[in-house]
Formats: C-alpha cells, sequence, structure tokens
C-alpha cells in the first residue's frame, strides 16, 4: 500500500517558516470623560483602564492621557481635557485617540462632526473601544443618538420635576425661608428665624421703606443673606417678569409657581442663560403649610411695587456718560453709576454696593464732571510722555516676535507633515508597482493622502513668512498721534450727556477708570485709567486682535498730572 505524500512547493515553505514582523507601533492618546458630581469618581480610571487594554490588543502606544471630571458633554467649551487634547493634536503628538465610546468626546451633533473633521484633516484616527475605527457614518449616526439621548433625559427630568410640583414638592433649589426634610425628597419645612426676616421684609417695604434701605439694615446687622456675603436690592425686589425676588416670591404666601424661567445654552459660549416662559406656561400648586406672610399683606407689596414701576418721564431715555460702563470704586472695587444731581444740576457718581447693600467701606460720592476732568486732562498729558511711547514700542515689538515665533512653528508643523506625506505617498505607490499589496485599498490611500498633501501644500504657501521685529511703523505713530488729537478736540469742545464722539474715543482709549478720594485736600479725586495699546496702535500691530494693555496711570482734577506707567 503506497502512502501519498502531498509536498508544498519549496518557496511557500520557507515563507511559512519566516516570522511576521509586527507593524510600527502607532503613537496613541486616550480620553476619558464623566458628565456630574454624582458619578463616581472611578468612572475616569475605568475608563482608561479599558482604554489601554483596548491599546495593548491592537499594537498601540499610549503616550498621553487626558480627561475631564464632572463635565457635560454637551459642549466642548469648559473642557480643559479636550481643549489640551486638540492642541497637542495639532502638534501631531500623536497618531490615534482611542476612546471608550464616541458620546465621550461629544453628545452635540455639531460638537462631534467638528472634532471628527479636524483630526481628519490632521491624519489622527479615532478608536471607539466598543465601535472600533471611526469614520463619517458612525460619527453622524452616534452625534445624533448622542444629542437626543442628551434631549431626551432633558425632557425627562422636566417631566418629573412637573411631577413633584403638582404635588406640592420642591423641584429643586434653596428659597430663604425653607429646608429640606431630611429622607423625604421634596418636603420642606419652614425655617422660623428666616421667616422672621421675610416677614420683616415684606412689611417694611410695604410700610414705604425701598429695597436698598432694607438691605443696607440687614447688612449692617450681619444677618446672613440667602447666597452671596451681603443682602442686595436685587435679591429682595428681583424681576417681576422673571418671577424672582424675594416680594415676587409666591411661595411665601402657600403658592407654589414652577416654570417661570427656561435655560439655554448659548452655543458660542456654553455658558447657561435664562429666558422668562410665557404665564401660560406656568405651573402653580397651593401649599398653604409653607405661608409665611398672609395673602392681604403680599397684594399690598404687589401693587406698591407696581406704581414704582413706572418711570417718570424725566428718568427716560437717560443718556449714556462718556465714563459710563468704565468706572470702578477704589475702595472695593465694584462698579460706580450716577447717584442723582445736587440744586445745581451736577451729576453725582456713587459705588455700587455702597448704593445697593451698603458694603463698600469707603462709601464717597464724586462729581462725575470732575472724574470727567481727571481722566481727559490726564490723557492728554501723559499719553505723549516718552515714557509711555517708548512702552508703546517695547510692547509692539514683544506682539512681533511673538508672532515671528508662533509662524515659525507653524511653517515647520506644515513642512514636517509635507515630508511625513511625501514618504508615505512614495511607499504606496512602490508597493503598488511591485505587487506587494491590493491596489483596490492602497489605490484610494494613496489618493486620501494625496488630497491632504495639497491642502498641506497650500497651508504652506499661504503662512506668513519668518520676519524680524522692526522700528515701530510710522503709520503707527500717525494712528497714535491721530487718536490724541481726537481726543485733544473732544475735551475743547466740552464734555457733555450723550456725546456720541467723545464717548468713542475714550473707549478706543481706556479700559477701566477706578476713582478713589484724594485725602490730601477736601473733596480731591485721583483716577487710576487703565488704557488699550490695540487701539492706538490699530489692528496692523495685532493681526491676531490681541487686546493689549498698556498700563495704568494716575491723574488728580486740577493739579498737574502725577502718572507712572506699569505693565
Amino acid at each position: 500500500m503506497r502512502a501519498l505524500l502531498l509536498v508544498e512547493p519549496r518557496e511557500k515553505i520557507m515563507r511559512a517558516h519566516v516570522p511576521r514582523r509586527p507593524d510600527k507601533m502607532k503613537r496613541a492618546a486616550i480620553y476619558a470623560r464623566f458628565s456630574t458630581d454624582l458619578q463616581n469618581e472611578r468612572s475616569i480610571e475605568d475608563q482608561v483602564s479599558l482604554c489601554r487594554k483596548y491599546a495593548e490588543r491592537e499594537n498601540l502606544d499610549i503616550v498621553s492621557v487626558f480627561d475631564d471630571r464632572a463635565r457635560s458633554g454637551g459642549s466642548i467649551l469648559g473642557r480643559d481635557g479636550l481643549l489640551a487634547l486638540m492642541d497637542r493634536a495639532r502638534d501631531h503628538s500623536f497618531d490615534v485617540i482611542v476612546v471608550e465610546a464616541l458620546d465621550r468626546l461629544s453628545r452635540d451633533m455639531e460638537d462631534l462632526a467638528g472634532i471628527h473633521k479636524r483630526l481628519s484633516f490632521l491624519g489622527i484616527e479615532i478608536r471607539a473601544v466598543h465601535e472600533g475605527v471611526v469614520n463619517t457614518v458612525l460619527v453622524g449616526l452616534r452625534g445624533l443618538v448622542g444629542q437626543l439621548y442628551r434631549e431626551d433625559n432633558a425632557h425627562k427630568v422636566r417631566r418629573g420635576q412637573a411631577g413633584r410640583v403638582g404635588q406640592g414638592l420642591n423641584a429643586g433649589g434653596a428659597t430663604y425661608g425653607y429646608a429640606p426634610v431630611p429622607g423625604n425628597a421634596g418636603k420642606r419645612v419652614i425655617v422660623e428665624d428666616e421667616a422672621e426676616i421675610v416677614r420683616r421684609i415684606f412689611r417694611e417695604y410695604a410700610d414705604g421703606r425701598t429695597p436698598r434701605d432694607i438691605a443696607h439694615d440687614l447688612n449692617a446687622q450681619q444677618i446672613a443673606p440667602p447666597r452671596g456675603k451681603a443682602w442686595n436690592a436685587s435679591t429682595i425686589n428681583g424681576n417681576m417678569q422673571r418671577g424672582n425676588g424675594i416680594l415676587n416670591n409666591e411661595l411665601y404666601v402657600g403658592r407654589l409657581v414652577w416654570n417661570k424661567v427656561r435655560m439655554v445654552k448659548d452655543p458660542d459660549t456654553g455658558r447657561r442663560i435664562s429666558r422668562p416662559n410665557a404665564e401660560s406656561d406656568w405651573q402653580a400648586t397651593d401649599v398653604p403649610a409653607l405661608a409665611i406672610v398672609s395673602r392681604e399683606l403680599f397684594e399690598d407689596v404687589q401693587k406698591r411695587k407696581k406704581a414704582r414701576s413706572v418711570t417718570h418721564p424725566s428718568q427716560q431715555r437717560r443718556p449714556r456718560h462718556i465714563l459710563s460702563g468704565l468706572l470702578k470704586c477704589g475702595a472695593c472695587g465694584a462698579g460706580m453709576a450716577s447717584n442723582g444731581k445736587d440744586r445745581s444740576g451736577r451729576i453725582r457718581i456713587r459705588c455700587s454696593a455702597a448704593t445697593e447693600s451698603g458694603t463698600c467701606p469707603d462709601p464717597k460720592t464724586f462729581y462725575l464732571e470732575t472724574v470727567e476732568a481727571a481722566v481727559l486732562n490726564g490723557l492728554t498729558t501723559e499719553l505723549r510722555h516718552p515714557d509711555v511711547i517708548a512702552e508703546y514700542v517695547r510692547t509692539y515689538h514683544a506682539e512681533r516676535k511673538r508672532l515671528a515665533a508662533d509662524a515659525d512653528r507653524k511653517r515647520a508643523r506644515l513642512e514636517r507633515r509635507l515630508g511625513e506625506l511625501n514618504r508615505e505617498i512614495d511607499r504606496l505607490v512602490d508597493a503598488i508597482a511591485k505587487g506587494l499589496g491590493d491596489p483596490a485599498v492602497l489605490g484610494p490611500r494613496s489618493t486620501f493622502l494625496d488630497g491632504e498633501r495639497k491642502a498641506v501644500a497650500a497651508e504652506l504657501a499661504e503662512a506668513t513668512p519668518t520676519t524680524e521685529a522692526v522700528a515701530l511703523h510710522p503709520a503707527m505713530l500717525a494712528r497714535y498721534e491721530q487718536q490724541l488729537t481726537r481726543l485733544s478736540a473732544a475735551l475743547a469742545e466740552g464734555v457733555s450727556d450723550g456725546d456720541t464722539e467723545c464717548s468713542e474715543a475714550i473707549r478706543d482709549l481706556v479700559e477701566t477708570v477706578t476713582v478713589f478720594r484724594d485725602g490730601t485736600r477736601p473733596g480731591g479725586v485721583q483716577v487710576e485709567i487703565l488704557g488699550r495699546l490695540t487701539a492706538l496702535l490699530g489692528e496692523q500691530a495685532f493681526p491676531n486682535r490681541v487686546k493689549g494693555v498698556w498700563g495704568k496711570m494716575v491723574a488728580e482734577e486740577g493739579l498737574a498730572t502725577n502718572s507712572h506707567v506699569t505693565c
């Protein structure tokens, strides 16, 4: 009986015994995130551990780990870990980003698509442990699912809150005068000490006192406010349209009103902003056990508030002054606002903290015209001082050097990437020519890389060429002198309420004006001015629209300017 011996060709046998050479390990970064403070802090460590195991299976070399703790996936703003990851991505510090799932990067369709688009342009791959290599289709699907999940959760939360309100329970948040019942979610009881303060506020307001006067007395007696460090008039008076403030809160007469406002997120800043809802959307439930004041007292207060809300014609359409919004109190740092007029019609200004809550340690009242004169005289005198112009030149050079360094780094990064693309495309072409790979796979990859190469080459051609910092351009000094001439003209014509031209000139030059009492002479005033360098030199000096602050100066009204420049 003959045995049949099957012998493979020699070349095939030899190839079978050649050990397989491992692919070059790609550099990878891990990103992890959990949403709220209520989640376990271990969530980050668990995600990182899962991603490390995946990287080990996929022959990836972990070089960086980024995380965001207690950060919502609804926006990329405020997520320092993600922003740091994107910065490192632009430096090509890694080739792959590993996440547990795509919703860790974002639960917003726009943000997730933008992240994927930018990383794809940089040639960086996203891999999800549970989904594998991420492509455009997966980004679209997961972005939609993530956003729908987030919006559905919000609807469920509001539905749950509406149900609690219907039962007379607290839907969230603390209210002055009440405390939660431990172990009984949503139940509240009256805190008698705080309730007596609420009754006092209602009685005093009904008797003719103003919210400011009431707040001053409460602060003087060191009574703890609902939140923050001091009582303010706004804490007591609130806003009738939004239904906030102690005097507007119907819970104090045993009526729980919910859904007066809704929170919306600004897509540009990521901040949550409250918007008032129509009264038809409000939900109310009677809770007589929580009443603190009588219905009659509450109605008297509302009638007085309504009467006081009618603006007298003499106070309507108040003109903005040239320093409106720029003034700060030198004693406490709060803003300053107009505080009526004296018998001669001169406008007075006072610290807002002193006016609203009486907490300013030096509540001095100044005349607006005195402060304006000090600012204008100080600016026109100080800004022509040689030391100040020298400071402009120094800051101009520093900014130009920074821009040149940024341009150098960008060009180097683009040139490095262009070299990498050229080498990778050459390798693919050689592999196709030698029959070492499937043209159906390598061809599209080569085409994709060629598209990126063209984009990088175009960006490199448009990149700002490296330039040395030069002396301050004559056009910049001309701009500087033009602004000073404009300011001097406004001063010569006199300052008047609503002077738009003068206001624009001042706001071009001034960041803030801090007002101090001059203890060396009765009625004296000193102002410290923080100026804008960008406006003086123009956008040509700062192409990236950097807001350069040139320094401070001290000016005294009625005296020669006593100035110093500090940056």
